[in-house]
């Protein structure tokens, strides 16, 4: 497997970033939106203990998982809105925190739709009423139903919440109805990939790569990085022309970002990245990696066999390994990066905002190296 990506991924010289994927924000910043997402699922507890305990209940445990990730949605938010000079912060924080809502929104369904009760070693919100269940003295299937019932509707909540926010956060603003409309586009997009996955999962074969690229796209990229730093170029008064520029580079990147987080899913260090490297392969996830393989017959008829249950996991990694699709995959996410700071679109953007995706590239490509 070859390919002709060829490009300097020196980190760029710039002002003191923060360590890890969300780099391109500072400490400040940082805290400013852990403390709004803080107060935000705090107020929500509170009306909701009004009318229903239970609810309350429900909305302490989100709370408490809200503002412990990487924040990097937000940040690229807030990278989108000062690129173009924005000079309402409160508001920007809000639209920032409102991706956020939605991302934690997000990885509970997903955790629902993977069968998932365990992120990052870390016991998820269904597994915890999975387990009132148990001791209450539900068989282990009512159990894991009424665990999941209610990851459902708490990433509902969390939509909802996301949903008002982004609304206030541009209300009586010129841009409202592109912001509210780059907002939306994020949910649909991201359902829609969502719904991709899972199906090309139930297929006898994986999907194809430029099939699972286009999944990816919607699935991450699009509400990831893409529509963040265009809400963002948005609210701070970019045109039209220069949000879609923006958010162009971000697609780009945002799929890189993805392609990078197949590799680890099955050659990653479980004790960094939080997940077995054998649960995409299990599930049988349309990963870049498997399309990749996939495309020699002799690979595709061990799919095959192990999809009957006559291969093991292992082995399937195994043959991934002596391919060299981890290479590849690199390879390939190194030339997305490349497009995407070479390309038109980022030659137009400020300088500043031009600084930091580089930062953001380099990033992504050194993720668990």
């Amino acid at each position: 497997m070859t390919t002709h990506a060829s490009t300097d991924q020196s980190p760029p010289a710039g002002p003191r970033m923060m360590g890890g994927e969300n780099g391109f924000i500072d400490e400040a910043t940082q805290a400013a939106i852990s403390q709004r997402l803080s107060q935000i699922g705090s107020q929500a507890q509170q009306r909701t203990a009004a009318y229903s305990s239970q609810g309350a209940v429900l909305w302490s445990q989100i709370t408490g998982r809200l503002a412990t990730g990487k924040l990097m949605r937000p940040a690229l938010a807030m990278l989108g809105y000062r690129a173009f000079s924005g000079r309402n912060e409160p508001r920007a924080i809000d639209l920032a925190c409102a991706f956020e809502l939605l991302h934690s929104a997000l990885l509970i369904h997903d955790d629902v739709v993977d069968k998932d009760f365990v992120r990052r070693g870390e016991v998820t919100i269904s597994a915890l009423y999975r387990d009132q269940a148990l001791a209450s003295g539900r068989s282990l299937p009512d159990a894991e139903h009424a665990g999941n019932s209610v990851g459902i509707i708490a990433g509902d909540l969390l939509i909802s919440e996301a949903i008002k926010l982004a609304a206030r956060a541009a209300a009586g603003t010129d841009s409202e109805s592109v912001v509210e409309q780059a907002f939306f586009q994020a949910i649909e997009q991201a359902g829609a990939g969502e719904l991709e996955d899972l199906l090309y999962s139930l297929g006898s074969a994986p999907a194809t790569t430029s099939q699972v690229l286009r999944m990816e796209q919607l699935k991450t990229a699009s509400y990831s990085f893409q529509l963040p730093l265009q809400a963002g170029a948005l609210l701070a008064g970019a045109s039209m022309g220069q949000a879609e520029n923006i958010g162009t580079v971000g697609c780009q990147l945002g799929v890189a970002y993805q392609v990078i987080d197949d590799v680890l899913g099955t050659f990653g260090d479980p004790s960094r990245t939080g997940k077995s490297v054998e649960s995409d392969l299990r599930e049988f996830k349309s990963t870049i990696l498997l399309a990749l393989a996939a495309e020699q017959p002799e690979f595709a008829q061990m799919l095959k066999e192990f999809r009957s249950g006559k291969v093991p996991a292992g082995q399937i990694r195994d043959e991934l390994a002596s391919q060299g699709t981890e290479q590849f995959a690199r390879q390939l996410a190194e030339a997305l990066c490349s497009r995407a700071t070479g390309s038109a679109a980022f030659r137009d953007l400020p300088e500043g905002a031009q600084q930091l995706l580089r930062t953001c590239s380099h990033l992504i490509l050194e993720r668990s190296r």
